[in-house]
């Protein structure tokens, strides 16, 4: 599990100084705001297990890269 962690945090590292990885990351963001979207309209909300699952998706991903770029 530590040498998961470690590669990880070495590629996003690499991902923060590559002008490349700045496309990846916006890619990112615009792939969270399309499933919130789509979470939005055939989930009724954030209720239910849909909603659960985008939000646990999200927190997981922003805590990551939270993590990323504090370390």
């Amino acid at each position: 599990m530590l040498t998961y962690y470690i590669e990880a945090k070495e590629a996003l590292k690499r991902l923060r100084t590559d002008q490349d990885g700045v496309v990846s990351f916006e890619y990112i963001i615009v792939a969270v705001c399309i499933v919130g979207a789509v979470g939005a309209v055939f989930g009724g909300g954030a209720g239910g297990q849909i909603g659960a699952a985008l939000t646990t998706g999200i927190t997981a991903i922003t805590t990551a890269f939270a993590t990323a770029i504090a370390g």
